[in-house]
């Protein structure tokens, strides 16, 4: 089984040049004005282009918002040095929510240790 990841943004343009930036991610395919393919990860992350308000799904009355909001997904980027991908982050755009932090290993990093951020 492959994997992709799907994301949903309300300026296309705006999330290549983030993702590129900040994570090093290239574009692969370009599907018209609707999408972008970006590489570099481990698996292909899909940017989707649907406009803010606009119906998240055809079974619930949930619009569609840009705004931070809390989600039981988690996009998890394991990188070699965790404070130059935040300055990378941030320099892309991103905002910090937490300081940089090691915490005890998780299931994304077997016997590692875990730097993380949230944005």
């Amino acid at each position: 089984m492959n994997l992709l990841v799907n994301l949903d943004v309300d300026d296309l343009d705006k999330a290549v040049d983030f993702y590129s930036a900040a994570f090093g991610l290239t574009v692969g395919r370009r599907f018209g004005y609707a999408g972008v393919e970006m590489l570099g990860s481990t698996a292909p992350i899909y940017l989707l282009r649907r406009a803010a308000g606009s119906a998240a799904s055809t079974t619930t009355t949930q619009l569609r918002s840009y705004q931070r909001h809390w989600t039981p997904v988690h996009l998890n980027f394991v990188v070699e040095d965790i404070d130059a991908a935040v300055e990378r982050a941030t320099a892309a755009g991103a905002t910090p929510h937490t300081s940089c932090s090691t915490s005890l290993p998780t299931a994304n990093t077997s016997s590692k240790t875990s730097n993380t951020t949230k944005f």
